[in-house]
């Protein structure tokens, strides 16, 4: 019998289902906690890390309680050691323990060898004298701790790249030679979260010390796409339950403010959990493409969001057609010098897409505005364009306008400032969010639009007023925010929408 075969023996021999509707009967682990737990342990080279990145209500912490207990009175018990798991929460670190305590009250040969401290969360191993603590990174952390296995529940939970708690458990094992950490968790919400750092590295450059098993639905998937509910949940059928996802799922599709939470926890999926602007799905019925000739014979609106010299800077096109669908052309524009280095730190391909021309590289470290300019000027000349309103954030702005003036673009349209608060954002995310659900947006699933409105996060006042939120964003959010400004001087239904004739844009 191999190491691995030996756990799941122990597991499904000694351990019992702790609550529930089978409490007390011995778990029977599914085959996809099998195959984990048989590449963690008959690893050949020897394993120091395995991640598990899976759906809700997969049992995830029933599958950690078995694992340390085979460490506290199992096969894996080595003498004199120490071993903890980690929570971000009080409460998750509680669970853990709880549910590790239950199988040892169900089962007497456990409770022989087992001595359980509540007030410390602590589980003594009596016959190889092995020490179990539960961690919470709102309580304490690993310092002055040793320990041989570390068990991180729900890390995805943790925002941005690193975590002082995590930080302490990893550099507390440095003294064991083949120390082991297993981190379990659904999705994080962002490609710039430390849980998708760890699982991403651990596909694009895959060691052999390294164990990592994803479940998720792939990322375009319908909510109602049974096939993906299976991908993000392999317990389906066997202890997850079909009718409650059903259900939830069902919810979410009627409901676009339940849409994100529901692809994070339900489908595994990396989608914000704090209240996206816009729904995923929305978004997707309307990447049809946009029709140039609209440009061409309608009243053309342009959002410009500068923002940071060294970063983005926005300019989107709004015209709507005879149908009352608005059309969206986008132009995004970053400095050349500094390019790979900003798509690592912003996880995003900007190199790529300047290569395949859906994002401008201006010259040198900055941007700079006499060139985005000059090039809008050329670009929209070529296609027969011309802009009747702008409408723009006020950061910067004269020094764009200074610019356009003097190389004569925009020459005859009108300029509005924006303000980015409440007061004059708000009224504008409602008309792009009106526009979405009726269908009626044709952004062509061009790809700094889709990263933008797959991050945006919308924050509300008291009133309920709703805008656009750059802080809270993982990622850049500017192109969606040049097209929010864009669309609403055409938006149907404005008393002072963009009307008429307009052969007087022709010089």
């Amino acid at each position: 019998m191999t190491r691995g075969e030996r756990v799941i023996a122990f597991i499904e021999g000694f351990c019992r289902v702790p609550e529930g509707t089978h409490v007390g009967q011995p778990i029977k682990l599914a085959p996809f906690q099998k195959k984990l737990i048989l590449d963690i342990y008959d690893n050949k080279n020897g394993t120091r890390r395995a991640y598990l990145s899976i759906a809700r209500k997969n049992g995830k912490t029933g599958l950690i309680a078995g694992i340390l207990l085979a460490h506290i009175a199992g096969p894996e018990a080595v003498l004199n050691s120490q071993i903890i798991s980690g929570a971000m929460s009080r409460d998750q670190a509680a669970l853990v323990f709880g549910l590790a305590s239950k199988m040892i009250a169900l089962e007497p040969r456990l409770q022989q060898v087992c001595k359980i401290v509540p007030s410390g969360k602590k589980i003594v191993g009596l016959a190889r004298n092995v020490e179990y603590r539960a961690l919470s990174a709102d309580a304490s952390t690993a310092h002055g701790l040793s320990p041989a296995l570390a068990i991180l529940d729900e890390v995805g939970q943790i925002r941005g790249p690193t975590s002082e708690f995590i930080d302490a458990i990893t550099t507390s094992q440095g003294a064991h030679e083949h120390p082991l950490l297993i981190a379990i968790s659904t999705s994080a919400p962002s490609d710039a979260d430390m849980f998708s750092l760890w699982c991403d590295d651990a596909e694009r450059s895959p060691t052999p010390h390294v164990v990592c098993h994803v479940y998720k639905a792939d990322e375009n998937s319908d909510l109602d796409d049974r096939a993906q509910w299976a991908k993000a949940n392999p317990a389906l059928g066997i202890f997850r339950s079909l009718k409650d996802l059903e259900e939830q799922l069902a919810q979410a599709k009627r409901l676009p403010a339940l849409e994100a939470s529901a692809r994070n926890l339900l489908l595994n999926q990396r989608v914000s959990l704090e209240r996206l602007a816009f729904a995923p799905s929305v978004w997707r019925d309307n990447s049809g493409a946009p029709d140039i000739d609209v440009f061409r014979s309608n009243p053309v609106s342009l959002g410009l969001d500068l923002s940071a010299r060294s970063d983005l800077t926005a300019a989107v096109l709004a015209a709507r057609d005879g149908e009352g669908v608005v059309h969206l052309l986008p132009y995004v524009f970053t400095p050349q010098q500094g390019l790979e280095e900003r798509a690592r730190r912003d996880r995003a391909p900007y190199d790529t897409w300047v290569k395949r021309g859906d994002m401008v590289a201006v010259p040198g470290a900055t941007v700079d505005y006499s060139f985005v300019a000059q090039y809008l000027r050329d670009a929209l000349s070529d296609l027969e364009i011309e802009v009747a309103t702008v409408e723009f954030d006020r950061w910067r702005w004269e020094l764009m306008k200074k610019e356009a003036d003097e190389c004569g673009f925009a020459s005859f349209a009108t300029w509005n400032p924006v303000g980015q608060g409440f007061k004059d954002f708000a009224p504008r995310v409602e008309a792009f969010e009106a526009l979405l659900l009726a269908g009626k947006i044709r952004h062509g699933g061009h790809p700094l639009l889709n990263m933008a409105a797959a991050n945006a996060i919308a924050v509300s006042d008291a009133a309920g007023a709703r805008k656009l939120d750059k802080s809270k964003s993982s990622q850049r959010i500017d192109p969606i925010v040049a097209a929010v400004m864009a669309v609403f001087q055409v938006s149907e239904g404005r008393d002072d929408t963009l009307q008429g004739d307009v052969s007087w844009m022709v010089a």
